[in-house]
């Protein structure tokens, strides 16, 4: 955890003991991001503490704080993305702990601590993770800009600098607000870049729902995934991730313990401690979750398209001479006449002969248990795009 600016503690002469603390959390029950931070203050509690928990399931839009005057609050743990939220917290009095995209309503002249998550570390690992996989293609997919979705311009940012530092373009979906109005217009608009765009590539999408958008647009316009088209999300959000088709491959951003930390600190301000300056934490991503939308190794084509027209335009002696001598393992006659013989099984184009992928699945079936029985569409699992590309 990282932290900006310094602060001083000092006693505070009304702190509440530590049992029996009435707590509000304040928080957009409908993102996978909050409900993680949730997940972390009760991880805290559970561990160290008995707190009454005040909580409204809602959208973070739709959050009230109880009225303070019947309520005997002790602290309050909120999401400051929303102006009335940070309006009402900050108007309270209380003890609080603020949290959040990083933008905002979140004033940096506050006494309230702030938490929010490390995009450019996020952007960094989703870098990594795809360049990881072999491609040679980048892009990032995000939304239109507003008031709360600074993260979202950080991450396309860090992750294109990241690409450049090591060499590679980054392409970028033109997210437009007038273009966004419904689910057609969207779709439209994603397939029309998504089909443009050079294969195979790896995407990594702003958060989750947009990951699951990029993956129903490559289902209508008939783009493979993850052969085609990889796609990393951000949030971890299960339950998003598990419903897609194919499973979407995530970073987990640390928002569990983003929310343990908070609650930690809000323990210590209500035991008597208090801030005089405000603070901003940032928690680094706990890493990829790689699920099936990003698992591909994907090779050079066009290399290996190379090396298969050398092979079939060359002699096994020419072969052999370009070699290194160990790899005769001190019998070149040998290695020259298996070489020979084998020159047969490698095509100048790298594409089987007609019969030759059935072939290898009634051999795989006999000699494979984990292929026998099984149905295997050879429609789905067998291409020449790519060779044929690297012609």
């Amino acid at each position: 955890m990282k932290r900006h600016k310094s602060s001083d503690r000092q006693p505070s002469s009304s702190a509440a003991p530590s049992r029996g603390r009435r707590i509000a959390l304040i928080y957009d029950a409908t993102a996978a991001y909050d409900v993680k931070v949730m997940m972390g203050v009760a991880e805290y509690i559970h561990k160290t503490t008995k707190w009454n928990v005040y909580i409204e399931e809602s959208a973070l839009r739709d959050q009230h704080l109880p009225s303070l005057r019947t309520w005997k609050g002790h602290g309050i743990i909120a999401n400051f993305d929303h102006p009335g939220v940070a309006r009402q917290v900050m108007r309270s009095g209380l003890p609080a702990v603020a949290f959040g995209s990083g933008y905002g309503w979140y004033s940096t002249s506050s006494d309230i601590p702030y938490f929010y998550t490390n995009n450019a570390n996020i952007s960094q690992a989703a870098a990594q993770h795809l360049i990881d996989k072999g491609l040679q293609h980048f892009a990032f997919c995000g939304y239109p800009a507003n008031p709360i979705n600074g993260w979202c311009l950080e991450r396309q940012q860090a992750f294109y600098a990241e690409l450049s530092k090591r060499g590679f373009a980054c392409h970028v979906f033109p997210a437009k607000q007038a273009a966004e109005q419904t689910w057609a217009t969207v779709l439209s608009a994603l397939s029309t870049w998504l089909l443009n765009l050079p294969k195979p590539i790896g995407i990594f999408a702003a958060n989750d729902i947009r990951g699951r958008h990029l993956l129903e647009c490559c289902r209508e316009s008939d783009l493979r995934v993850p052969d085609q088209i990889s796609v990393l999300g951000v949030d971890n959000d299960e339950l998003l991730c598990g419903l897609s088709s194919p499973l979407l491959s995530s970073i987990e951003q640390g928002a569990v313990r983003l929310g343990y930390e908070a609650a930690k600190l809000l323990d210590t301000m209500m035991g008597g401690l208090h801030r005089t300056e405000g603070n901003r934490f940032v928690i680094d991503a706990v890493g990829v979750v790689a699920r099936t939308s990003t698992d591909i190794l994907a090779i050079d084509d066009e290399a290996v398209a190379k090396a298969l027209r050398y092979i079939a335009s060359h002699g096994a002696q020419e072969i052999a001479a370009q070699l290194p001598p160990e790899y005769m393992a001190g019998d070149r006659a040998l290695y020259v006449s298996t070489l020979q013989q084998s020159k047969a099984m490698f095509t100048a184009d790298g594409v089987m002969p007609a019969g030759g992928p059935a072939n290898v699945l009634r051999v795989m079936r006999l000699a494979e248990r984990g292929v026998t029985g099984k149905p295997i569409d050879l429609s789905r699992t067998y291409t020449t795009e790519f060779a044929q590309a690297a012609r």
